[in-house]
């Protein structure tokens, strides 16, 4: 076995193998390298931390992990749910509490900010919402009604989310709408962590831009080598935008150029756009809410 860059050497010199770890990085980092060497030298069980890899109908287009990745270390909550069904952070936080006390300890990874702050901070226990609410924001937000949607939340729900975020904005009118009050408001009455950071070995892979864009373009086009369009041709007789895991990034633009709306060029450029896009926010959350997590260099752990 070839040694691994000098970074993941580093980690995996100062590693204490009894500690739950954390990743969190922006797509097309690393991070899924730096979870599999630890996992392989110090043992560990990868769970996902991304809120969409959960689903199970972009396996190829959300990078979920492929055999090969499967075959070296066990992984979980990886394309478990249907793609039509709503997944929220609280879901996630329920089905990795028994992975925290399991008898293998977990390396979870991911890039969904939110997921890594409920657990390492809490979650505020919102009563679930109504599916007639939830059907109105979704079908708003297939009228083109974000912004709509965003004026209509309290003021200080708005300057905690990223009003960017469908998903984020979707959620918080959602829970207004059900419950008379602003998840901000939830959010301050919120219990305990399930794993406080200080009990944890926390990792942010740091992906400057002019690193990261050349990545996010070479990603995009070896996706579509490795089965993006034939994934894309066996989803596209139940397509629907209104599917949660429709927002994965290149999925409507594929599903179009099979459509012949767009061409394939057209497609992947803009799906690149926007996972560049995707990825700044994801770099700007990091930055803003794991400021006292170790900070690793992703050109560091390419080698």
């Amino acid at each position: 076995m070839p040694e691994p860059p000098h970074a993941i050497a580093d980690i995996l010199r100062d590693h204490d193998p009894a500690r739950p770890v954390l990743i969190a990085g922006p797509t097309a980092s690393g991070k899924s390298a730096l979870a599999l060497a630890i996992a392989e030298a110090a043992g560990g069980i990868i769970v996902n931390a991304d809120a969409i890899q959960v689903y199970d109908d972009w396996r190829v287009l959300t990078a979920r992990p492929g055999p090969e990745d499967l075959a070296r270390a066990p992984h979980a909550l990886y394309g478990h749910v249907p793609g039509d069904r709503a997944y929220s952070v609280g879901d996630w936080l329920r089905e990795v509490t028994p992975l925290l006390h399991g008898p293998t300890r977990p390396i979870v990874i991911g890039g969904t900010g939110l997921y890594f702050t409920a657990l390492t901070e809490g979650l505020a226990e919102v009563p679930p919402v109504p599916e007639e609410v939830r059907e109105e924001a979704m079908v708003r937000l297939e009228e083109g009604a974000l912004g709509e949607l965003v004026a209509e939340l309290d003021g200080e729900t708005r300057t905690r989310i990223d009003t960017a975020n469908p998903m984020r904005v979707q959620r918080a009118w959602e829970v207004l709408t059900a419950t008379g009050r602003g998840l901000a408001q939830w959010q301050d009455d919120t219990p305990p962590p399930l794993l406080p950071l200080e009990q944890a070995q926390p990792i942010v892979v740091d992906a400057p831009k002019d690193w990261l864009t050349p990545r996010i373009e070479r990603r995009f086009h070896q996706m579509i080598t490795a089965g993006a369009l034939a994934e894309a041709r066996a989803n596209e007789p139940g397509w629907s935008p209104s599917h949660p895991s429709a927002k994965a990034i290149g999925a409507a633009e594929l599903i179009a150029y099979l459509r012949g709306e767009t061409t394939l060029e057209a497609a992947t450029e803009r799906a690149t756009i926007l996972t560049r896009q995707f990825a700044k926010r994801q770099r700007s959350w990091f930055r803003a809410r794991m400021k006292t997590w170790t900070h690793v260099p992703g050109e560091a752990l390419a080698g």
